[in-house]
């Protein structure tokens, strides 16, 4: 094996030695914690160091990694406490992620780690993101993200890698090629001759290299790195080498035919940087043996600090509020008012939070020149520019993921779903990443998705959905979902304000149909505050979106009736204590909305009002929402699925109680 020391001084050699077989001692000392039942689980990266630390070396400490869980030398590389990483392994509540995440699934600023999660593809849209934050401020720096070859798999590793090319990202795509997604071999993975050359189909360079030389890892990714900031482009390397254990220690290797482990162990990567550094007489046999003692001594020091954790204790208040980001106080409106449409206030709004904070960036298909599909951003590309409005590809997933990139490298963002239905496309990214994320390891997700939602406009059921319920189940999102233009406006800007990931709902309907006085200067509307449009003495009605004007409209023909009408305006969080004020009000509640039935987040009012209200109720609490079927095309189908249609058959129903 050929070692390219380059411009290496015998100093660097040597302490490369020590960070490459650091995180191999540490591994082998939690192997036998884990048959002491002393960590509960682990992922071992023996046979792989080389990658791992080689990146680590080879990248600024101030470029942030985004590691796998088979990247210790990334960790330890970066100077992160022993004792402290032990305390992450065990649970424990003076771990990196507060005995909320397991084993690597944590991340640290103050070490530039980007902490994974457990579905692999959404690293790399999120190293999209920060590549993109280094290049909007003209840093010489670049983002790495690991993948393995199973990750490659997935359909995030074509967005993120195509993203990256069309918009000349300066970031680095580390495939770890181990021949084994846990049991499936490459053979069953997929059928090009080798990963690097998919390279090619997106425009960018790749290179294969061994995985297993510590020393072409390193200097191959200082020069990928040389090459992404003077070119602004992305690289794909793909480091070929074989992890010695199982994909976890409970999974075992008997799938593995034996003579691999042989051919393989021959290249193991320290006992081949160990005979280049003893024939260069750089250490002697003797020089590695006592390196590893003192290695080994510190280890066993760490060890024991890191066992002797205080107990845990358990805060459910903590617990909750950690859940999100703190908000800044809402701005009150003032001077003057003018009248707006619904559509034109979302975009009063959206223009002047991006004359508020100069780091918003937007995201979306074809909302540059074209103005996006409503022209909410129409004169926005002239007026703000190309960088900060951006068309994207057709790849929710990696927009998604790219926007917590840009919020961890300090920027805001909005993604643009075209309609409210293809948000499918970047499920995973939402209530996994952004949700999670602050929970996990207190970094936040400072991202709005707008959501352009709901049906009575003849579009059929890809087109028309309102799937606010999807959300309000996910824990660390923020729910909103506006009726008429000054909160359209004002819940808009707060959303930007805020540094939390919220869903941003807006129905179309109301697009052009809805007038109202606008306050013309900035200012926000409190998420999580209910309106009550109107007190009433018979009913109530709790609702949200298109529903307000449905009970309106109710109300107004039917002047006998004394309706009450919330306007929940926020679904997460939620205002508990209006739900409560309307409720006493009548006794009697309708819950209208116009997503269907089942699952709906009516129920999750209704059985609230149930648990906390029953003792102020003369009736059952009930719900009008839409059919449980799709949303149809032709004009009488659809009119006959939204709930309006059943509105006057409920209130009958509530009335007559």
């Amino acid at each position: 094996m050929y070692f390219d020391r380059s411009d290496l001084s015998d100093a660097q050699l040597q302490s490369f030695y020590k960070a490459l077989v650091y995180p191999r001692l540490i591994e082998e000392k939690m192997l036998l914690l884990l048959r002491q039942g002393k960590i509960s689980k682990w992922f071992s990266g023996i046979g792989q160091e080389a990658i791992a630390v080689g990146a680590a070396l080879a990248l600024e400490a101030n470029e942030w990694i985004l590691p796998l869980h088979r990247n210790l030398g990334v960790f330890t590389t970066r100077g992160m406490p022993l004792d402290k990483l032990l305390q992450q392994w065990q649970g424990s509540g003076n771990g990196y992620s507060k005995g909320r995440e397991r084993s690597f699934h944590f991340g640290s600023r103050p070490h530039h780690i980007c902490g994974m999660i457990s579905h692999l593809g959404p690293q790399l849209s999120i190293a999209d993101g920060i590549a993109l934050a280094h290049q909007l401020k003209k840093e010489e720096k670049i983002s790495l993200a690991f993948t393995g070859e199973g990750g490659t798999s997935e359909g995030e590793f074509h967005e993120a890698l195509n993203l990256a090319a069309v918009w000349g990202l300066p970031v680095i795509f580390l495939i770890e090629n181990n021949g084994y997604g846990l049991s499936t071999p490459v053979s069953e993975q997929y059928h090009c001759a080798n990963l690097v050359d998919k390279a090619i189909g997106y425009g960018m360079e790749g290179v294969q290299i061994d995985g297993n030389n510590l020393l072409e890892v390193y200097q191959t990714i200082r020069t990928a790195r040389a090459y992404a900031i003077k070119e602004q482009k992305p690289v794909l390397i793909e480091a070929m080498t074989f992890r010695m254990r199982g994909h976890e220690e409970a999974s075992g290797v008997k799938y593995v035919p034996p003579a691999l482990f042989e051919e393989w162990g021959k290249k193991d990567p320290i006992a081949q940087y160990e005979s280049f550094l003893q024939q260069a007489k750089l250490l002697s046999a003797e020089n590695i043996a006592a390196i590893r003692e003192e290695l080994k001594h510190e280890i066993e020091i760490q060890v024991a600090k890191g066992l002797t954790d205080s107990p845990f204790i358990v805060n459910t208040e903590k617990e909750l509020n950690d859940l999100y980001a703190a908000a800044p106080a809402p701005v009150a409106a003032s001077g003057p008012s003018s009248e707006k449409r619904f559509i034109n206030a979302l975009s009063d709004g959206l223009r002047q939070a991006m004359e508020q904070h100069p780091e918003l960036i937007l995201m979306g298909q074809d909302i540059a020149a074209y103005g996006g599909a409503f022209k909410i951003t129409e004169g926005f590309l002239e007026q703000f520019g190309a960088g900060r409005v951006r068309n994207t590809p057709l790849c929710e997933s990696a927009v998604i993921g790219a926007a917590l990139g840009l919020s961890i490298g300090g920027f805001k963002s909005m993604v643009e779903m075209q309609f409210a239905d293809f948000v499918t496309c970047g499920f995973n990214q939402i209530v996994n990443n952004l949700a999670k994320i602050h929970y996990r390891w207190g970094q936040n997700a400072d991202v709005v998705i707008r959501m352009p939602a709901g049906g009575g406009v003849g579009a059929g059921p890809f087109h028309s959905q309102t799937n606010e319920a999807w959300f309000t189940h996910v824990p660390g999102l923020k729910v909103v979902y506006p009726s008429n233009p000054a909160d359209a406006k004002g819940l808009l800007t707060a959303a930007f304000a805020d540094p939390n990931p919220v869903m941003y709902f807006e129905h179309k309907a109301l697009y052009r149909s809805i007038s109202g006085l606008v306050p013309d200067n900035y200012y926000t509307t409190e998420i999580g505050k209910a309106a009550l449009v109107q007190p009433g003495e018979d009913i109530s009605i709790i609702t949200w979106g298109s529903g307000v004007h449905w009970a309106l409209d109710y109300a107004g023909q039917h002047p006998e009736l004394s309706i009450g009408i919330l306007d929940l305006r926020t679904l997460l969080p939620l205002d508990y204590p209006a739900i409560r004020e309307i409720v006493a009000a009548t006794g009697k509640v309708l819950i209208l909305h116009e997503d269907t039935l089942t699952g709906g987040f009516g129920a999750e009012i209704s059985a609230w009002i149930a648990e906390h209200c029953f003792s102020l109720l003369d009736a059952p609490v009930m719900r009008c929402a839409s059919l449980d079927t799709p949303v149809p095309f032709a004009d009488s189908l659809e009119k006959n699925f939204l709930a309006k249609a059943r509105l006057d058959k409920y209130i009958r129903q509530l009335t007559s109680w």
